[in-house]
């Protein structure tokens, strides 16, 4: 991402100050950063979730833009039913938005979004992937990556920590035939916002993955979540890329992929993992990598 391909960074703020995140809230910057490339006429749906639970502690709100808030399982239907009335209205020229965490997307609300993508419906689909149920405890999600640690998946003298690989939704979503999906960070935010502005133009369904780190649930202090995010992106444990229309193309290769204990070593929730485990998470990596380059 050289600076001839980045884009402006937009003033206006659609997501107001004083809202009740955590210092260094990554799914709140991401939240951030998706609206001032969506707009404001934009409308959000939102379910349950940690950015729901900071930004509307009743009467207050934090939303600069129309915003509904609705259940975990059913956020990609009701949008569905708020972009058929805005049709029928002649009010083609807003965009509809679902924002919803890990827990709403991976888990509780796939069969809504499922449905959503396949009947076609123009919406901007962006999950705040923050890999757990952060407000309400820590526990893991389908999101939680390989051997962490949550309340949920304590390690132990057997377990490791979450023994499941993290869902590839971006890969289900692709495979329903979307016509545009990508991966985000929040540590590169140029590169983010290009995303859900190309993801708003997409005539149907389109979906952003965006990683947010979370610094009580993953274990780093509140200032170094940008550093934690660029970790995960130099390090390979998230890869950015785009599909569009099928045809798949990585956005950022780091010139040399950083070992992924220099991510690993810098979050308490892996903190309980052996060199062995480390290396096997490399290989993990390394293997997701090959797959991935090739399909370009």
């Amino acid at each position: 991402m050289g600076n001839k391909r980045r884009v402006p960074i937009p003033e206006e703020e659609l997501m107001a100050p004083g809202h009740r995140a955590c210092a260094g809230c990554g799914s709140a910057l991401c939240a951030r950063l998706c609206m001032k490339a969506l707009g404001k006429d934009t409308v959000v749906v939102m379910p349950t979730g940690c950015i729901e639970v900071v930004t509307t502690p009743y009467p207050e709100t934090a939303w600069e833009v129309p915003w509904i808030h609705v259940a975990f399982e059913n956020a990609a239907a009701v949008a569905s039913g708020i972009e058929r009335a805005l049709k029928a209205l002649g009010k083609e020229d807003v965009t509809v938005a679902v924002l919803a965490g890990d827990g709403g997307t991976v888990d509780i609300g796939f069969q809504a979004l499922s449905g959503m993508i396949e009947r076609g419906h123009n919406i901007v689909y962006i999950c705040y992937d923050n890999e757990a149920y952060m407000n309400t405890g820590v526990q893991r999600s389908g999101a939680t990556p390989y051997f962490a640690a949550t309340t949920t998946t304590p390690p132990g003298k057997i377990w490791k920590g979450e023994m499941r690989p993290k869902k590839d939704i971006p890969k289900i979503i692709a495979a329903h035939g979307a016509p545009y999906v990508a991966t985000a960070c929040v540590s590169h935010p140029q590169d983010l916002i290009k995303k859900v502005k190309k993801a708003k133009e997409v005539e149907g369904p389109a979906y952003v993955h965006v990683l947010c780190p979370c610094p009580p649930g993953w274990g780093h202090d509140s200032s170094e979540t940008i550093e934690i995010a660029k970790l995960a992106v130099e390090t390979g444990m998230w890869v950015l890329y785009e599909i569009e229309n099928g045809e798949f193309r990585i956005t950022y290769r780091p010139k040399e992929r950083k070992p992924v204990k220099e991510y690993l070593k810098r979050q308490k929730r892996f903190q309980h993992l052996s060199e062995d485990d480390i290396e096997k998470i490399q290989r993990m990596v390394d293997e997701q990598w090959k797959e991935l380059e090739g399909k370009e």
